[in-house]
């Protein structure tokens, strides 16, 4: 057999033979992605067999932050294979090492030390085994509207609508509400409220018993249940919160991390420090699967002293190592990180024209190149053009319209992801913005009917 398959082959191959994520398996007709190149990647879809460049404005899953195919990435994992390619996570290893001491330096505060995952999932369960066995205490607080992880004990931390089907789960995860201004649970508006969101955080905690709360996990930029940014006051009163109760406060920067936000990692843009970091997807970008879990000096000598009870076979892998160290090299000698938050001010610009122009957007929120379309059928009553946790033929249309232009773009419920990677251009933008002006036109003509 051919070591090499057609377009055809891998398409037919993965029907009968691959289980998708997320997916009606009957149902799946997935484009074959074969090659890519920085904001773009070239995909056949089946039956036409015809292959079509797109922009990539999803960056994959929110992972692809430098982009498709950097040089210098792939010249280190080719280095690194020539080298070493896996060693066990007992011995030390110059890439591991090198990395772990790059990630105290990028990281807020004293944030310091790294235990290395194969993704974001596991990177959250082993911050909260961390957190467990600092804090000799258990339960965890997470909010409703989030999302940690598919395994077992990071979809129990999740608060969306794919941890019920899996139940029951991981015991001892406590649930508050969240700071999403644009429909505010308690009934407040943005500017204007008390800080009831993190109010009725303490509150739990004392009806739960503080003795209990080992730690609370909060997205620091909510993710893909609709890119809630909170005011900088919130998360101020949240550090204020932990430490009147001695929780620990660990912040989830697997999809907000590595200059999605503007910043190196989103908390930064609320002037506070957490005491445990957990990262993945643009810590290397996707190009071998890597996590970690950053915690400060202080939780690094608490627990010191004790058998830790956390283990992978591929915990800092050195593959996965080189391609981190290489991408935060990129990071720093191309200036991502600030084109970032340039481009974010772009991305701005580009929102607000949409929400003027189309009653279908509602609300329009984004923090550097982490931002979000929310779409509705009336902005007086807010009430979404699709059922929360559900979907139409309208936002189908609106897909098939980008697709069919060349732009690929994240969407979920009626909320439409703008999250493209951190190299992106002012002309790309507008690119893509001209395609998702006539999408969402789409959307507007629905609401005629």
């Amino acid at each position: 057999m051919s070591s090499t398959l057609d377009n055809k082959t891998t398409y037919d191959y993965d029907r009968e033979y691959v289980i998708h994520s997320w997916s009606v398996q009957s149902k799946r007709n997935p484009l074959v992605v074969n090659r890519a190149e920085g904001v773009y990647f070239w995909g056949t879809s089946f039956p036409s067999g015809k292959e079509k460049k797109y922009l990539d404005m999803a960056s994959q899953l929110v992972n692809s932050n430098i982009g498709h195919q950097h040089p210098k990435v792939v010249a280190a994992i080719k280095e690194q294979a020539d080298k070493l390619c896996f060693a066990a996570p007992s011995f030390a290893n110059e890439k591991r090492s090198e990395l772990a001491k790059m990630l105290s330096e990028v990281a807020p505060g004293n944030l310091k030390c790294s235990f290395f995952t194969n993704a974001g999932a596991d990177a959250n369960e082993n911050a909260i085994k961390i957190a467990r066995m600092y804090t000799k205490k258990t339960k965890i607080i997470t909010r409703y509207r989030s999302y940690h992880g598919a395994t077992y004990g990071a979809i129990a931390l999740t608060g969306d609508p794919r941890r019920p089907p899996v139940e029951p789960t991981m015991p001892g995860v406590v649930r508050v509400l969240d700071p999403y201004c644009y429909r505010c649970p308690f009934g407040q508006k943005a500017g204007s409220c008390h800080l009831e969101c993190a109010k009725q955080i303490e509150e739990v905690i004392t009806y739960e018993n503080p003795d209990t709360v080992a730690a609370m996990m909060i997205e620091s930029v909510t993710g893909s249940n609709g890119v809630f940014i909170p005011p900088k006051a919130y998360y101020q009163e949240v550090r204020r919160i932990c430490d009147k109760y001695n929780i620990l406060f660990i912040a989830d920067e697997v999809m907000a991390g590595f200059g999605r936000a503007g910043t190196w990692f989103a908390i930064q843009n609320f002037d506070v420090v957490p005491d445990i970091m957990t990262v993945a997807k643009g810590i290397n970008s996707g190009y071998v699967p890597l996590g970690a879990v950053i915690v400060s000096e202080k939780v690094a000598a608490g627990i010191k002293d004790d058998f830790l009870y956390c283990g992978l076979t591929y915990s800092g892998h050195p593959l996965a190592c080189a391609a981190a160290v290489a991408t935060i090299k990129a990071y720093q000698d191309e200036k991502l990180i600030e084109n970032s938050h340039k481009m974010g001010e772009v991305l701005t610009k580009h929102l607000a024209e949409m929400k003027q122009k189309h009653p279908v957007v509602g609300d329009v929120r984004n923090i550097g190149l982490f931002g979000v379309l929310e779409l509705v059928k009336d902005r007086e009553t807010r009430e979404p053009l699709v059922p929360w946790n559900s979907t139409g033929p309208v936002m189908a249309a609106v897909n098939d319209y980008l697709m069919e232009h060349g732009v690929f773009l994240y969407s979920r419920w009626n909320y439409m992801f703008i999250v493209p990677p951190v190299i992106i251009s002012e002309a790309q933008m507008a690119e893509a913005f001209e395609v998702i002006d006539g999408a969402i036109s789409i959307a507007d003509a629905s609401l005629a009917k």
